[in-house]
């Protein structure tokens, strides 16, 4: 083997002390530079992991929120169609309460004026027949006087 070496122009010593730098060299660049930058990493996967699942847990918890949004809002147009239902109902039930106190004091006005117009044709006949009488009287003495 050595005149194999030999032929080509290798040096086994030269080439042993080449493989120990070597070795030396790539355990000093796996200690000092492989096993951080794969620490570097494998923490940036987890921070990417965790960034992924808390998007995740946001859009749930956004989807959840946009779900209770949209019962509350429904919930709430019920209670304002149920609050302008009832509304609309005192609204009735007021405009028959004011009709009817209308109508009736329509109705007592028109008794209140029938009783007046009944006493003032009462008092213009008492009137009318003192006068009558006056009259009457005034007529008789006239005819006597004659």
């Amino acid at each position: 083997m050595g005149a194999v070496l030999a032929t080509f122009g290798i040096d086994w010593r030269l080439l042993l002390i080449n493989a120990v730098n070597f070795g030396i060299l790539m355990a000093a660049l796996w200690y000092f530079l492989y096993k951080p930058v794969m620490a570097m990493l494998e923490e940036r996967r987890k921070r990417v992991a965790k960034g992924v699942a808390d998007a995740q847990e946001a859009a749930r918890a956004l989807s959840e929120i946009e779900a209770s949004r949209a019962a509350a809002l429904s919930k709430a147009g019920k209670e304002a169609d149920k609050l302008l239902d009832e509304a609309r109902a005192a609204a009735q039930l007021k405009e028959r309460e004011i009709i009817a106190r209308g109508e009736a004091q329509a109705q007592r006005s028109l008794e209140d004026a029938s009783k007046q117009a009944a006493e003032l044709k009462t008092q213009a006949l008492e009137e009318s027949k003192r006068e009558v009488a006056a009259l009457i009287v005034l007529g008789i003495e006239k005819a006597r006087q004659k």
